[in-house]
């Protein structure tokens, strides 16, 4: 058993806030943190607009796929992180449950993706000072 974090992102398609939260996660964590992403019905691809709005911040995202939600995904993790999927999530006793309240990016161009990708990163480097910050020297 790894003795960092583990977080788990969780929303219906797995194409566009949890793969841009996970991709946020992994990027200013680095290996501080084990870092999942699942939905729990997932598209076929990961959403273009938010592929385009992770790369203008220098992530690239494209060869992301969406993987689907699973009980020993939930079981790993020790934050288990919701986008709007509601009561799909299985829960667990003694995993921290977290609901990110963010508009979806399905159907949307990049200009309207762009706030979302901004609100996960701030909502994300939240999360880090909290359960994995960096060591004070």
């Amino acid at each position: 058993m790894s003795d960092k974090p583990s977080v788990l992102f969780v929303c219906v398609h797995n194409a566009g806030r949890s793969q841009m939260a996970a991709a946020w996660l992994t990027h200013l964590a680095g290996d501080r943190v084990e870092v999942r992403s699942a939905g729990s019905a997932p598209g076929t691809a990961v959403n273009p607009a938010a592929v385009e709005a992770m790369a203008e911040v220098g992530i690239d995202i494209s060869a992301e796929v969406p993987k689907v939600l699973t009980i020993d995904a939930v079981r790993e993790s020790d934050v288990c992180i919701t986008m709007g999927c509601g009561d799909t999530c299985p829960v667990f006793p003694g995993k921290r449950y977290l609901d990110w309240k963010l508009d979806d990016p399905a159907g949307q161009g990049v200009e309207a993706v762009r706030p979302i990708r901004d609100e996960i990163r701030t909502l994300v480097e939240d999360l880090i000072a909290e359960i994995a910050p960096q060591d004070a020297r």
